[in-house]
């Protein structure tokens, strides 16, 4: 089996290869990255005795060139397609709206490369909670839940979520569309809240004095453990039967508590070290969001198995770790 995995160096792309692993072994991955930061991928992953494994490779395509991406799949002929890659900040996206195009360009040249060469294998599109948008009419979103995008990165990513159905229905293919909620883990960049949270308290810790400035404490998220989402992503493409699939915990945790359960692992009381600036919130933000994923539950048995304080821990443990 050859499987193409785009932004294997990212957080998902790393944790989808150790799950297809320690499935199959002797699966061949060969894996693109935006950076082609190779061994920024080996660094993250030798803990996953991933570094070495001789079934695993990273090449230099660029994902926006057609004529690449072409040659790409008629090299390799795949078995398995999962599209990880591109932008994804939504405040980028905001600065630079033309990011909405680099996310539905990459899926074009790679759905229309394998139509041409009639490649109609297991295809993955990573799509995204923050397409429902300005969606405030429910706490709880799965998959029928009303899109209302305000951001060029939900715009782009709500695009390609539509596109999935329709290539599905019209070649009978296996393509499909994972929904993912807010995920995170030890190899998350610095700029995402969840990790500015812990190099905030940990640098306050040592003694710096600068406050950590947070847009609100009263949002409520679903937050996940990457690699507990990689394990749903494969499972949608060996036995998924439907197009769409939500993928998240189900159980919400607003930042006040987020916060609250990172700084007292440092032994601080947040209220001292925290100070809320609305300027930072993005204009109209949903307060609440969570997953409802019933429907994957039901019908392939995934569920989260990581709770919130799992994953604090790992990734606290990690960043110390690298500090030393």
């Amino acid at each position: 089996m050859k499987i193409l995995i785009t932004g294997i160096s990212g957080q998902d792309g790393i944790f989808l290869t150790k799950v297809i692993k320690n499935s199959y072994p002797n699966f061949s991955i060969l894996g693109t990255s935006r950076s082609m930061d190779v061994n920024n991928f080996l660094s993250k992953s030798k803990t996953n005795n991933l570094s070495k494994n001789q079934y695993i490779n990273i090449v230099d395509v660029d994902l926006e060139n057609p004529d690449e991406v072409d040659s790409l799949l008629k090299d390799l002929i795949p078995d398995y397609i999962y599209n990880l890659t591109g932008p994804s900040s939504v405040n980028k996206s905001l600065k630079n709206p033309e990011l909405e195009f680099t996310i539905t360009n990459i899926f074009n040249n790679l759905t229309n490369a394998a139509i041409k060469n009639q490649i109609f294998c297991n295809f993955y599109q990573a799509s995204t909670s923050e397409m429902y948008g300005l969606n405030n009419k429910q706490k709880l979103y799965n998959e029928n839940s009303e899109f209302i995008p305000n951001s060029p990165y939900a715009s782009g990513k709500l695009t390609n979520h539509r596109k999935v159905k329709y290539l599905r229905d019209k070649y009978s293919w296996n393509i499909f569309s994972g929904i993912m909620f807010n995920h995170e883990s030890e190899y998350r960049k610095n700029d995402f809240l969840f990790m500015k949270i812990i190099k905030a308290a940990h640098k306050i810790k040592n003694g710096s004095k600068d406050k950590l400035k947070i847009g609100s404490l009263d949002y409520c998220r679903d937050w996940s453990y990457a690699e507990d989402i990689a394990e749903g992503i494969f499972s949608i493409t060996t036995a998924g039967s439907d197009y769409d699939y939500v993928l998240g915990s189900g159980t919400g945790t607003s930042i006040k508590n987020l916060v609250d359960i990172i700084f007292k692992f440092f032994d601080l009381d947040y209220k001292e070290y925290v100070e809320v600036d609305k300027n930072i919130l993005r204009k109209n933000d949903p307060q609440t969001i969570i997953s409802d994923p019933t429907k994957i539950y039901k019908e392939l048995g995934w569920k989260t198995t990581h709770n919130l304080e799992d994953l604090i821990e790992k990734t606290i443990k990690n960043v110390l770790s690298n500090l030393r």
